[in-house]
């Protein structure tokens, strides 16, 4: 049976064996996590062997800022009912901010974040690491792609000259 306590307490232990102490709530913002919780598959000690510690304590970051954020919005629901849209419009920008705040990393740390947030099962903060990766390729070309997430060029001239006939558009500049 699902435990319902918000108080219980989760430790999080990340690939590189530290060790991350969390609300059962914090913890049921990655869905990884809350359908292991549901299923009774652990009590309270997760170990999360795809996780650096770095990472971790980002995405625990994420997970109780948007829980906090929630919580707020949902204690000013209740005390001001129906009328509380512009509150709740003023916290949504707020964690919109926070958010782009939060993205402000370089392209290790993005792509270390995709992997975690895909892997926790965080759709929230996939979708977030996704756009923001996009945002950095969008108008820029297979070489500025490259060299922005420091990817190096194996194809030959020959394998390239190929790929750019069968796929001009792709190479075509944007404006």
């Amino acid at each position: 049976m699902a435990r319902s306590s918000t108080e219980n307490m989760i430790t999080l232990m990340s690939s590189d064996g530290e060790e991350f102490m969390v609300t059962e709530k914090v913890a049921r913002e990655c869905t990884t996590i809350r359908n292991m919780l549901e299923d009774d598959c652990v009590i309270t000690n997760i170990p999360l062997p795809n996780v650096t510690s770095d990472i971790l304590s980002m995405v625990i970051e994420y997970c109780k800022e948007h829980v906090a954020a929630a919580e707020k919005a949902a204690a000013e629901t209740a005390e001001k009912g129906s009328s509380s849209a512009p509150a709740a419009a003023k916290a949504n920008k707020d964690l919109e901010e926070w958010d782009k705040a939060f993205m402000n990393v370089d392209v290790y740390t993005l792509c270390d974040l995709i992997l975690a947030a895909n892997y926790l099962n965080v759709s929230g903060l996939l979708d977030l690491t996704i756009q923001t990766a996009a945002n950095l390729i969008k108008g820029k070309s297979p070489e500025q792609i490259r060299k922005t997430f420091h990817i190096q060029n194996d194809l030959s001239l020959e394998e390239e000259e190929k790929i750019r006939s069968q796929t001009p558009w792709a190479f075509e500049e944007s404006e």
